[in-house]
């Protein structure tokens, strides 16, 4: 999260930001981000400033992750139109802007229970080498509520999403949204405007899962960014 003055103009590289009215704005970088980024500003008074900012590469672990059913792990051709419009659905919805900046009240765990997957690591699925894993996996028993991590709006709300299951996505504002799959039960709709902290549903285990848990991502309109960066620290969500 940045702020200048009101007014300003501010891009990041090729893309331009949007700037609220008190001069904030934001951005993210991915999993394979470059190793530098260009920030440029002008001001109203059309002086200008250039940051060259440096991006350091993490490295990521490897999961292997059994049991799980083969159609899962190599679909059959009869699902892959299905896969690709939820694929589709779920980009539209991280696509959206809106000039509401749910985002400055920080985030919270939506729901408590053991890591079970990080951010950014390998998956070998049943043998298989698979994309890798771009959100948290928060093991918890089925039936355990989760919570929508600030405040938004649900951009996406569907039951039975191939890979993801029961999928909820809230937009905070600026391109920001956050991404809750695998879920048992939905407790919320589309178009709804959730506070910090409500119940949007049940942790499951539904989609490609192998027990009951949370799929919590982040997402800066396309790139998805690693939650753990920034919620509070994981020894609060630990059980």
């Amino acid at each position: 999260m940045g702020r200048t003055d009101p007014g300003a103009q501010v891009r990041l590289d090729d893309q331009k930001l949007q700037v609220d009215g008190t001069g904030r704005f934001i951005f993210g970088f991915g999993r394979d981000a470059k190793d530098t980024a260009e920030l440029r500003v002008i001001f109203p008074n059309e002086d200008r400033s250039v940051r060259r900012l440096s991006i350091k590469q993490r490295k990521y672990s490897v999961q292997r992750i059994q049991g799980l059913p083969r159609r899962m792990v190599t679909p059959p051709k009869a699902a892959m139109r299905r896969i690709h419009e939820e694929a589709k659905s779920i980009r539209k919805a991280r696509a959206i802007f809106t000039p509401v900046v749910y985002f400055a009240e920080g985030l919270i765990w939506p729901t408590k229970g053991k890591i079970s997957g990080v951010y950014g690591s390998q998956r070998i699925l049943n043998g298989r080498p698979r994309r890798p894993h771009l959100g948290v996996d928060i093991a918890a028993l089925a039936g355990t509520p989760v919570l929508a991590a600030a405040a938004g709006i649900v951009t996406l709300a569907q039951g039975d999403l191939y890979f993801t299951g029961g999928t909820v996505i809230i937009n905070h504002g600026h391109g920001l949204t956050t991404v809750y799959s695998h879920l048992q039960s939905i407790g919320t709709r589309v178009g709804a405007l959730v506070s910090q902290g409500q119940d949007i549903g049940t942790v499951g285990s539904t989609g490609r899962s192998t027990g009951p848990h949370l799929d919590w991502r982040v997402n800066w309109f396309q790139e998805r960014l690693d939650p753990m960066l920034m919620a509070p620290p994981v020894r609060s969500n630990v059980e």
